[in-house]
């Protein structure tokens, strides 16, 4: 009989560790055990900890977010005020003539107009990410249809471009164009970053999850840029716009998924995309 009752409570404590890690997958953390026995208390104490640490990374992923849009925004800002001004104290001065000074000035003031849109725009993509509308897709027919679109850029930067499959008919139930956005966006920042070699590496690990790797030999991420670079907006390139990886992670939420920097050093780059 007590071997019967200590099955029973180990089961149902089981089933109490599944539900918490199902809840903390889905972000949830809205439930609490009854405090009846240690090992409920010991449940809520973990789940205390949780918490506690996805508040503070969401607090400090908020705080670096509204850095990186308060830095562009007065970038943009900041020229437009101060030209204004200077402007309008050439429309009083009669004295002398301003009209190169004043085209000049209402030429900056346009383009750095402009680039405050282009700004919001990327903002709205950022937050305007579509359902995915998934289907099962082969990944070597997913990736010969990047490498097709990519084939150009990878040419022009005198680079080769690889796929290896590791285990056959290596399959992902995902929105083929969300998908493609993320693999191009990776092949365009390694050509940006100087590689030579990319390479594209697929297979089914043994918690029958697929993972794609994104491998090159470019110049390495700076190491104090490797926890940022995820954040929006945030960009090591004087032209980037600051979102395509941000919107990649985005992607790949909504599918279920991961996207992380495996590692940069002056060896290779690699980012791994993980479907469950």
């Amino acid at each position: 009989m007590a071997i019967v009752t200590a099955i029973i409570v180990r089961e149902r404590d089981r089933r109490k560790v599944e539900y918490m890690l199902d809840a903390f997958e889905d972000g949830e953390y809205n439930f609490r055990f009854d405090e009846g026995n240690r090992f409920n208390r010991t449940l809520n104490r973990i789940k205390w900890i949780v918490n506690r640490r996805h508040q503070q990374n969401e607090t400090e992923s908020w705080s670096k977010l509204i850095r990186v849009l308060t830095h562009e925004i007065m970038n943009t800002v900041s020229p437009i005020a101060s030209l204004s001004d200077t402007l309008s104290r050439y429309i009083h001065d009669t004295s002398h003539d301003h009209r190169e000074d004043i085209a000049s000035g209402l030429e900056t003031i346009g383009a750095s107009s402009r680039e405050l849109i282009d700004f919001v725009q990327s903002y709205r993509e950022l937050t305007g990410v579509a359902r995915p509308i998934k289907k099962p897709l082969l990944v070597r027919d997913l990736i010969g249809k990047v490498m097709e679109l990519t084939r150009k850029m990878v040419d022009e930067a005198d680079a080769q471009c690889t796929f290896t499959e590791q285990t056959p008919d290596t399959l992902i139930y995902a929105d083929e164009g969300q998908i493609s956005r993320i693999l191009i966006n990776l092949v365009r920042n390694a050509l940006e970053a100087k590689a030579s070699k990319i390479e594209i590496i697929a297979y089914i690990d043994n918690e029958s999850q697929t993972l794609i790797h994104v491998r090159n030999n470019g110049t390495a991420i700076p190491h104090e840029s490797q926890e940022q670079i995820f954040i929006p907006f945030y960009t090591t390139k004087s032209q980037g716009s600051g979102i395509g990886l941000s919107l990649s992670r985005q992607i790949m939420q909504a599918h279920n998924g991961t996207i992380d920097l495996h590692h940069s050093d002056h060896v290779s780059t690699e980012f791994v995309l993980i479907f469950q």
